[in-house]
């Protein structure tokens, strides 16, 4: 590859830059003339503290205890079988030792695939509640935006919002609004 030095391409450059800037400050300041009214949303606040997020997690809880129940009670008789291992060990004969070395062997493996398992089933049943109520959230940003006479509403990206144009309690509010009107009852009754 081969670079050309060209002195009236350096000048052509420094140009186009002062044109691009000129021209961006020319569309800021016609920007700021007008008038508008912007709003950031926390999603990971209205998430935590909307009803439908509660009731997710209410309903997750309900359906998954009984097997994290099973989990816990796994846990504590592989670690009963380790500590007998550990005791009775010097006075056990090599048989009885071996055998017990591998139920202990056998009870972690099944102990660490019914773990991954109901892992993996807990985040695919919170990811598919989830998306069920981003529908929600997004219908209420909506009616809080047209409410409230909002020409945009931030959401991801958003580094810094003052509390002045934090609109998520007004999102909270819309949520809980239609929560008790009835409007999610399908998921209240699962």
């Amino acid at each position: 590859m081969v670079v050309l030095f060209i002195p009236g391409f350096v000048s052509a450059m420094r140009l186009s830059r002062f044109l691009i800037c000129f021209c961006l400050a020319c569309f800021i300041s016609a920007a700021s003339a007008e008038d508008y009214k912007i709003g950031a949303v926390n999603a990971i606040r209205i998430l935590e503290q909307s009803p439908q997020a509660e009731r997710m997690r209410n309903l997750l809880e309900k359906e998954f205890a009984p097997r994290d129940r099973e989990l816990v009670e796994a846990q504590k008789s592989l670690k009963e079988m380790e500590d007998r291992l550990t005791k009775d060990a010097p006075i056990m004969s090599e048989a009885e030792r071996s055998k017990l070395e591998r139920d202990i062997v056998n009870a972690r493996r099944d102990l660490k695939r019914n773990q991954d398992e109901f892992r993996e089933d807990l985040t695919f049943r919170r990811n598919e509640e989830i998306a069920k109520i981003q529908k929600d959230i997004v219908d209420a940003i909506n009616t809080v935006a047209r409410t409230n006479n909002f020409d945009m509403i931030l959401n991801e990206g958003v580094i810094y919002a003052s509390p002045k144009v934090d609109v998520s309690q007004l999102v909270i509010d819309q949520l809980k609004q239609e929560n008790d009107s009835g409007k999610n009852i399908e998921g209240a009754q699962e």
